[in-house]
């Protein structure tokens, strides 16, 4: 007995000599955040409130509008919106994927891990991205042949892929439905009722456990398989009797426009862009053994006026002031200036990003050239309901449900609104299903940590 307490103090006496803490309570050591990782063509938006809705009258429903005092933590947001080009860099490893899962399956090896380092197996296999695709060859021809439309659906010819196939699948944590109180499920009343039966020590069991299937992380844990190829033919669907045919066949494959808003996207495929475009970089800092960042999302309807409004309070444009001209006359954003005359500010659709000058947050096109996505579903009644400690109001809707409940805000006008639609406080919607050739996106990320006067940078300056 002595011996093994010998042996237990000297082991002590061992770790306590090689320890760094002393005794003190000095945290664990963790992989450092990487805060200075180049977030390319994002701004710092420091947090701050606001009155959001101050402006003019809401002609849409004919009367005032509620303003009502917000506060929004700190983010960066994208200082333009996202691009044909940048969304094409989604696109194109959505097709990078799923032709190395059709390569593994058809039996050609290096595309599919389905082992780890221990030799257990990897149930579904994951890919190999460090395996080249080689496009051209006769064998990767005939097992990616699937990814193309059938013969009689080529044009001219011409193998191009099934923009069809391109769907994106992707997992995503209801936290609104795991923190509810009536998340015991459908039987919650029934099983409120039988409890009041219950006798004894007994009594209270039945009510405070939830049912089968609701206990555990993974019941909320939701799955989407989205095709994330833009609507090309929003400009024809949009516009009746218009000749757009030619941005139908150029606007988003050409290089032309590759600096132009991408447009033909729903609410949904702008979320499952975030989504991509989060674990793309996290992917990233997890290799180079960083800690992981915030996601990224869709601006919350907040988040947008805010930014919107550069720090400018009261006014009802980005750039301040009452006037859509400066003072040589020239137009401030692009828009539809008089009825028909889209050309009078110097585009007749949409123009490349960054044209005008940006607010004095550093962002572009808050105003006018399309109009955005945001986080939130839309409601009449959002100033009144929603919590002024960063608002956000949203609902899931389901495929089957009302139409009504699909509404989700979208901001900033565009090159087809008038000037009422490009103030920073008017609100409209559309539906998060639906694609518009005047409807874009950009993301933010949510600041992680530090708070305003933690000798952070400025929200003028763009992160190079």
């Amino acid at each position: 007995m002595k011996k093994l307490l010998f042996v237990l103090a000297t082991v002590t006496l061992l770790w306590s000599c090689g320890s760094s803490e002393k005794g003190e309570l000095v945290g664990v050591a963790d992989r450092p955040y990487f805060e200075d990782i180049d977030l390319k063509g994002m701004v710092f938006i420091n947090q701050g409130n606001f009155s959001m809705g101050a402006g003019t009258q809401n002609t849409t429903y004919g009367k005032p509008v509620q303003p009502r005092t917000m506060q929004v933590a700190s983010y960066f947001m994208d200082e333009t919106e996202i691009t044909n080009n940048e969304y094409r860099q989604f696109v194109n490893w959505v097709i990078d994927s799923i032709a190395r899962r059709m390569l593994g399956e058809n039996g050609i090896d290096g595309f599919l891990i389905e082992e780890d380092q221990y030799g257990e197996p990897i149930e579904p296999a994951i890919l190999n991205k460090k395996t080249k695709i080689k496009w051209d060859d006769q064998e990767y021809r005939e097992a990616l042949n699937d990814l193309y439309y059938a013969e009689k659906d080529r044009f001219y010819r011409r193998r191009a892929i099934d923009v069809s196939k391109l769907n994106y699948e992707y997992y995503w944590i209801d936290y609104g439905t795991g923190s509810s109180q009536r998340n015991e499920g459908a039987n919650y009343a029934a099983m409120k009722e039988d409890n009041n039966n219950i006798k004894g020590e007994h009594r209270g069991t039945m009510f405070n456990s939830r049912p089968k299937g609701l206990n555990n992380r993974s019941s909320f844990i939701k799955r989407e398989l989205i095709n994330i190829y833009p609507d090309t033919l929003c400009w024809v669907h949009d516009y009746t009797y218009s000749m757009n045919e030619d941005y139908t066949r150029n606007y988003f494959t050409s290089s032309a426009y590759d600096n132009y808003p991408v447009v033909g996207i729903t609410w949904v495929q702008a979320k499952a862009f975030c989504v991509w475009r989060s674990n793309f970089l996290n992917q990233y800092l997890e290799e180079m053994d960083y800690s992981q960042m915030n996601d990224f999302r869709l601006p919350t309807e907040a988040e947008w006026e805010f930014a919107a409004r550069g720090g400018i309070s009261g006014e009802v444009y980005p750039w301040g002031g009452p006037y859509v001209r400066n003072p040589n006359g020239c137009f401030l954003a692009n828009y539809e200036p008089l009825k028909g005359a889209y050309d009078d500010d110097g585009a007749v659709r949409a123009l490349m990003v960054g044209h005008y000058a940006p607010n004095d947050y550093g962002l572009y096109d808050m105003a006018g050239n399309v109009s955005e996505w945001c986080l939130d579903s839309y409601s009449e009644s959002t100033y009144n309901m929603a919590n002024a400690l960063t608002p956000y109001y949203n609902y899931d809707a389901a495929d089957d449900d009302p139409i009504a409940m699909k509404r989700k805000v979208i901001r900033g006008g565009s090159w087809k609104d008038q000037k009422y639609f490009i103030q920073v406080q008017t609100r409209t919607y559309e539906f998060q299903d639906t694609s518009k050739c005047y409807i874009g996106f950009r993301c933010v990320q949510p600041y992680l940590g530090r708070q305003k006067g933690d000798n952070m940078r400025t929200s003028s300056n763009v992160v190079k």
